[in-house]
């Protein structure tokens, strides 16, 4: 059941968006190689928390850190630890924060150093596929429409889109309905009503879109182990267009 948001609530979202937005602008600016991603991550806690926001994550379903950090060939969900960053890396950080009794989540794919020319391609046109996504979005457009500009993008680049992960519904959940597909078929889907926030997600693969979960039950690699990029926003449905509250 979708639940649409008041303006009150989007105005309560604005805070923890923001929070997230700024947490990657933090982020992003002092990522390098060299740093493990347990740093990362204890960056992230650390802004978020500075900010007056909690760090939804940690604690998630058993989830132990405040970001998802996920390196070349983690898709999605990679638990910091000691891993080094080296040079010609790209890691993908998503965080949620929570402020307001509300919920913000942005993921950004960043470049470590000097990165393959066809490895940073891929980071381009991820980022590239969620712009795709929400230009003829607005109230009255299918669900599915959102996931058939992503693939339709990706797949032009010959890229693989991730199936098994998709984006959803936020508010006073971090994960709510609806569930956001990067595939579908265009115009097929419930039809979006103004105040419907969603995060839209494309989680994009060099080669393959089948992916192998990690024995620690939450990171997901690429099957064939070639990099992937991921590049989200939160979003409000409007009647002419989107808001984007994490940009």
């Amino acid at each position: 059941m979708i639940h649409v948001k008041s303006e009150k609530e989007i105005d309560l979202m604005r805070e923890p968006c923001k929070i997230v937005k700024e947490t990657l602008e933090f982020v992003g600016s002092r990522i390098k190689a060299g740093m493990s991603t347990r740093e990362v991550d204890e960056l992230v806690e650390r802004y978020i928390r500075s900010s007056g926001g909690n760090p939804s994550c940690i604690g998630y379903g058993g989830f132990p850190a405040a970001a998802c950090v996920s390196v070349n060939e983690v898709v999605v969900h990679g638990i910091p630890d000691d891993r080094i960053l080296k040079e010609g890396d790209i890691v993908s950080v998503d965080i949620v924060a929570d402020k307001n009794g509300y919920h913000g989540d942005a993921c950004r794919t960043f470049c470590i150093g000097e990165v393959a020319p066809d490895v940073k391609e891929l980071v381009r046109v991820t980022e590239e596929c969620f712009f795709r996504a929400i230009e003829g979005l607005r109230v009255g457009t299918p669900l599915f429409d959102i996931g058939y500009a992503v693939q339709q993008h990706a797949e032009a680049h010959g890229y693989g889109v991730i199936r098994s992960y998709t984006g959803h519904g936020i508010g006073r959940e971090m994960h709510e309905d609806p569930s956001v597909p990067n595939y579908g078929k265009r115009g097929t889907g419930v039809r979006l009503r103004a105040g419907t926030v969603l995060c839209i997600e494309p989680m994009i693969a060099m080669g393959t879109w089948k992916v192998k979960l990690l024995a620690d039950g939450w990171g997901a690699v690429t099957a064939d182990h070639k990099p992937a990029a991921h590049y989200e926003n939160t979003v409000v449905v409007r009647e002419d267009g989107v808001e984007i509250l994490t940009l």
